[in-house]
């Protein structure tokens, strides 16, 4: 019995989902901290920053994986684009929020670059709806 090749789109959506997948869990744990012994390590409004990060990650994290369903059913040139915005977006916004609060690191700039780059993922999902050709 011949096994059917999984095509390159099938190939490059399992590494997505691995990031997602791994993006999901670092967002339970960090979340997870936040809530149970961050306080008693810093400060509220430290944990109120590692908390919106969380939030930020946990939208993203699941926008990525309705994306990728998306990929599935259609998919649509730019899709890939939407993906990768909104992962450096997370790694940038939730990642400086994490490194400041929990190492004393400020990164100053990327925070807001991040979340221009989560932005930027937004606009590039009605650019791709726009431009589908029906």
């Amino acid at each position: 019995m011949k096994l059917k090749q999984e095509s390159s789109v099938q190939q490059t959506d399992k590494v997505w989902w691995c990031i997602a997948a791994l993006s999901g869990a670092m967002m339970v744990i960090l979340g997870a901290y936040a809530a149970h012994g961050l306080a008693a390590r810093t400060t509220e409004a430290m944990v109120s920053a590692v908390e919106t990060g969380v939030l930020y990650q946990a939208w993203h994290t699941l926008a990525i994986m309705i994306v990728l369903v998306w990929r599935r059913v259609h998919p649509l040139a730019g899709q890939r684009w939407v993906l990768a915005l909104w992962a450096l977006g997370v790694v940038c916004f939730s990642g400086s929020l994490y490194l400041m609060a929990l190492a004393g690191l400020s990164l100053g700039i990327v925070t807001p670059i991040g979340g221009v780059l989560l932005m930027a993922g937004w606009l590039a999902v009605a650019v791709v709806a726009l431009m589908a050709k029906q």
